[in-house]
């Protein structure tokens, strides 16, 4: 019992643990370091005014000696604080001030009764009611001061009070004993106010930190991706911002890079979401391990990540990195019952070097991300000044086709499909193009992309099928024609309902077209597609998948889809003859496309030699420069009358 009681009034005379309290200490250290200033000048002012009563009736060394002392050692205490003004020292540091500051407080409290009972000896009854004021009032307004250091205001207050009583009782003044007795009703007052200040004080300091605490655990979540655990869209661009306002002074290089992988939609619709999120977890994880000091990873959303890199990195260590990076997410990932093989594209933009600020350096890093997607799949690309003219060119097509009028302006071109097998012509693809006032002709490679991006591109399909349809109409009833839709056409009911609206209003059979796609757009969204396509494949049209091979569909997706027929893309074709791989690439593909009962088309034969290494292969139906460049209508119409339908030697 009697050692709790110790443990307990002892509590009430020292400083918190560092390692129970710190933010009690941290906060008595902050208050009590704004109220030294008041409290030695309360000190110093009343301490020379009562000596100010004195001189000549005391001792020198009671009325100048001792207040200069004391006036020094009040103000070296100032100089100290004033030269740590404004600085957070740590817990351990702050606690060791405080329990310095106990000591100075019972030093100082002791000095202060000593000094002013000694001068009580050489003074009249007015100068002794002196003392008992000063005494009571600087007693009072140094508690007040140490309100929050509850161990000091309690050291001051007991031995200016215990002084007090002893001295004043033994008093031969009677209103001196009075106020002796009435001085430990006074201490119960002010000790049970400075205890329940100081526990107020406590509660408040621990409200406020679970405040903060919270604070910052929602500050946490609200600046981290859920799913990978990595810092999410928000803390990137926030950091981002940071890096490049430092970058200057530092005289560094900031850069960014955005990232996404090749193939990712895929995962979700053959094995499921929870599938996609284990590859995207594992995703964030390999990207961390690879990257290096002062590198950034995050996730922006859905399978984009983005990396910061804070240093000096020359153009060829960044690549380096996003080597290695695509190393790693080539490997494959184990889903449990199965494992997926995927790759990711990768595309750097540096600050100063091609963006000043946070939003236009990750628009640019994008840009590279994209162009190295459309041709570098599975690579890391360095955006550079020459691209800057390319966007500053899709602005202006951007621009220019928001109002051009589409109806007088798209136009379809029409390239030759020949079976070489019987020298027949037996179809055209139409092409569009945009004859722009402003611009001249415009390829398609320059503007589709662009009409995707702004949602012109269902205004720009629908011209361009009608078009098209009506030069077949001028076409002897054998020849067919294809036409490419665009991913937006396959993933929406609704655009895919008006494209077959307009086949329908359109007095050509549908057996005579066949509508194409590429393997982007089916990988977009599987499920979509595969409706889009039966939808297609019921109303009589055919179905070719465009570009085969350079996308990241399965066999089991292109089983799954009602296909007609596919087509080779021209990167294969290119030098097939001198290129090892490139020749088993398509001899593969004509075996397949035979073996699933699929005609195949081969693209971008320009060559003799090419042509004569595909019909090696076997394959049969052609398209390319080999026969023609896209015609226009009236152009396409000379070709069908002039063509020798019996010989294969004609070359457009």
């Amino acid at each position: 019992m009697l050692a709790q009681v110790y443990r307990r009034a002892r509590a009430y005379f020292s400083v918190p643990s560092a390692h129970e309290e710190p933010d009690i200490i941290a906060a008595q250290y902050e208050v009590f370091s704004r109220q030294i200033p008041l409290m030695y000048s309360v000190l110093l002012i009343n301490a020379w005014i009562l000596v100010s009563t004195f001189f000549g009736d005391a001792p020198w060394w009671l009325t100048v000696l001792c207040p200069v002392v004391f006036t020094l050692i009040s103000f070296k205490r100032l100089v100290g604080w004033w030269r740590g003004r404004g600085s957070q020292p740590s817990v351990e540091v702050a606690r060791k001030n405080l329990i310095g500051t106990n000591r100075v407080a019972l030093a100082m409290a002791l000095f202060l009764v000593a000094w002013s009972i000694s001068l009580y000896h050489y003074g009249n009854v007015a100068q002794q009611s002196h003392i008992a004021f000063f005494m009571a009032v600087t007693g009072v307004c140094v508690v007040i001061c140490l309100m929050h250091l509850r161990s000091a205001a309690f050291i001051v207050w007991l031995v200016i009070c215990s002084g007090f009583f002893v001295h004043y009782l033994s008093a031969e003044e009677a209103s001196f004993v009075a106020m002796a007795i009435n001085m430990p009703f006074v201490t119960m007052a002010v000790l049970l106010m400075v205890h329940v200040q100081a526990n107020h004080f406590s509660n408040s300091v621990a409200a406020r930190s679970r405040m903060e605490a919270v604070s910052h655990e929602n500050l946490r979540l609200a600046n981290t991706d859920n799913l990978t655990g990595l810092p999410n869209r928000r803390m990137f661009f926030a950091e981002l911002g940071r890096a490049m306002r430092t970058a200057p002074e530092a005289n560094k290089r900031v850069a960014a890079a955005v990232i996404d992988m090749d193939g990712f939609k895929s995962v979700n619709d053959l094995y499921g979401h929870a599938a996609g999120d284990e590859v995207l977890i594992e995703v964030g994880q390999r990207l961390r391990r690879v990257a290096k000091d002062k590198v950034l990873v995050s996730r922006l959303g859905g399978d984009e990540f983005a990396i910061l890199v804070e240093d000096e990195s020359s153009d060829a260590a960044l690549l380096r990195l996003g080597k290695e990076m695509c190393a790693k997410l080539s490997a494959p990932f184990d889903l449990g019952d199965t494992t997926v093989t995927l790759s990711a594209s990768i595309g750097f933009a540096v600050h100063p070097d091609v963006a000043q600020c946070p939003r236009t350096l990750y628009e640019r890093a994008d840009y590279a991300h994209y162009d190295c997607k459309r041709h570098r799949r599975g690579t890391a690309a360095l955006f550079s000044k020459e691209q800057i003219s390319e966007i500053k060119s899709s602005k202006r097509i951007e621009t220019v086709l928001r109002s051009a009028d589409h109806a007088m302006e798209i136009f379809p071109y029409f390239q030759p499909i020949v079976d070489v097998s019987s020298g027949r012509l037996i179809a055209f693809e139409a092409l569009s193009r945009w004859e722009s006032p402003e611009l001249g002709c415009v390829a398609p490679g320059s503007f589709i992309g662009i009409a995707e991006r702004i949602g012109l591109i269902g205004a720009i399909t629908h011209i361009s099928l009608k078009k098209a349809l009506e030069a077949v109409e001028n076409w002897p009833e054998d020849i067919c024609l294809s036409f490419n839709l665009s991913a937006h056409e396959i993933s929406s009911s609704d655009a895919l309902g008006q494209i077959m609206a307009i086949v329908r209003e359109s007095p050509i059979d549908p057996r005579r077209i066949d509508f194409e796609i590429t393997e982007t757009a089916v990988m977009a969204d599987m499920m979509r597609a595969e409706t889009s396509v039966r939808a297609l494949r019921k109303m009589g049209c055919g179905v070719a998948l465009d570009d085969f091979g350079t996308g990241y569909s399965s066999l089991t997706q292109l089983h799954s889809l009602a296909l007609t027929k596919i087509k080779v893309d021209r990167s294969f074709i290119t030098k097939i003859e001198s290129t090892t791989a490139s020749f088993k690439i398509v001899k593969s593909l004509l075996t397949l496309s035979k073996d699933m009962g699929l005609s195949c088309v081969v693209e971008g034969v320009e060559s003799e030699v090419e042509r004569a290494v595909v019909e090696q292969l076997g394959g049969t139906l052609i398209q390319g420069y080999y026969f023609s460049k896209p015609l226009t209508e009236a152009a396409a119409l000379e070709f069908l009358q002039d063509y020798n339908f019996g010989s294969r030697e004609l070359v457009a």
